[in-house]
């Protein structure tokens, strides 16, 4: 597993960064390539957060936890994380034929777009390129769940691969706009 530290607000000691890559470095094990890992540590209003996200084969697994204290809050973000992977797993597993998860899994997004905030210019702050792979409704939901996000552009595979976004609804539940062609 590959490791990328950032420090927002904090400098951490050696000791810690090699206690977040111990403990971190045991979810390789639900993973068959190599994965990367990205760890934020923050400090704000005496709240120790910890950001982890973690990359393998298209897929992403994101949490942020906050304690007292930095090793506390690594702790509780790696079970998150780890209840992320195999809630994820399980869902593949019973929705696909045996030995095709790891081929899913490599079909998935590179990365959904943050929404922009505009000015009244409309003047572009930020552009992100994304691969758009095939996936079903379900997939796509489940993505989005997982990466936090409010919305998820992909190819629904049961509708000719036409583009598609799911969001979620103020009111609860999700919406699908799918493409008229």
């Amino acid at each position: 597993m590959r490791f990328t530290f950032t420090e927002k607000k904090i400098t951490t000691s050696p000791d810690l960064r090699a206690y977040a890559e111990r403990k971190i470095g045991k979810l390789d094990r639900f993973f068959r390539d190599e994965s990367d890992a990205f760890v934020t540590f923050s400090l704000e209003r005496g709240r120790h957060i910890a950001e982890v996200t973690l990359r393998n084969g298209g897929m992403f697994y994101r949490v942020s936890e906050q304690t007292g204290d930095m090793y506390a809050s690594i702790d509780s973000a790696v079970a998150s994380i780890e209840r992320q992977i195999r809630k994820n797993k399980t869902r593949l597993e019973k929705r696909l034929r045996a030995g095709s998860l790891t081929e899913k899994l490599a079909d998935a997004p590179a990365l959904v777009a943050e929404p922009v905030e505009e000015e009244e210019d409309y003047k572009i702050i930020r552009t992100k390129r994304i691969a758009i792979k095939p996936m079903s409704v379900e997939e796509a939901v489940l993505q989005m769940n997982l990466l936090g996000h409010d919305f998820f552009v992909f190819r629904d595979q049961d509708n000719d691969e036409k583009y598609a976004v799911v969001y979620r609804r103020k009111s609860g539940g999700y919406g699908l706009i799918e493409d008229e062609k």
